[in-house]
């Protein structure tokens, strides 16, 4: 059997997870290597819920929350940004390549993105391996 990536996606209640819901409801083809982790907002993710996501064994990490301007938490997207570029900065100097960790933003109403966003970062998780074949970061 091949080696498939294990993925986590960090999704927000209000958005993303719908967003996720609805792809599933349109029965639309993703990646079955996601679990799926609601989160009240994506800005509740802290950067060392990520790099504990890696250190058991997680080959990437999506955060998955509201477009900007439509967050039920007001800026908690803003927030999400910060956190995710210093888990990213953190990645870097644990030489894990940063494309492995992944922001974007995803509204309920679109569950084809949602599906398209998970296939694609499995894909390109499939390019780079398993997390320990890691040569250097981006």
């Amino acid at each position: 059997m091949s080696w498939s990536p294990r993925i986590v996606a960090f999704c927000c209640n209000w958005c993303a997870y719908a967003g996720a819901d609805l792809a599933g409801i349109s029965r639309k083809q993703y990646s079955p290597d996601t679990r799926i982790l609601r989160v009240m907002c994506s800005g509740r993710v802290d950067p060392a819920m990520v790099l504990r996501c890696f250190e058991q064994g997680a080959d990437g990490v999506m955060v998955l929350g509201c477009h900007p301007g439509d967050c039920h938490y007001l800026s908690g997207n803003e927030v999400a940004e910060g956190r995710i570029e210093s888990a990213g900065e953190t990645l870097s100097l644990l030489g894990i390549d940063r494309r492995r960790l992944l922001l974007k933003w995803i509204s309920a109403s679109e569950g084809d993105l949602f599906a398209r966003t998970a296939s694609e970062f499995a894909a390109m998780l499939r390019e780079l391996g398993p997390l320990g074949g890691d040569s250097n970061s981006s």
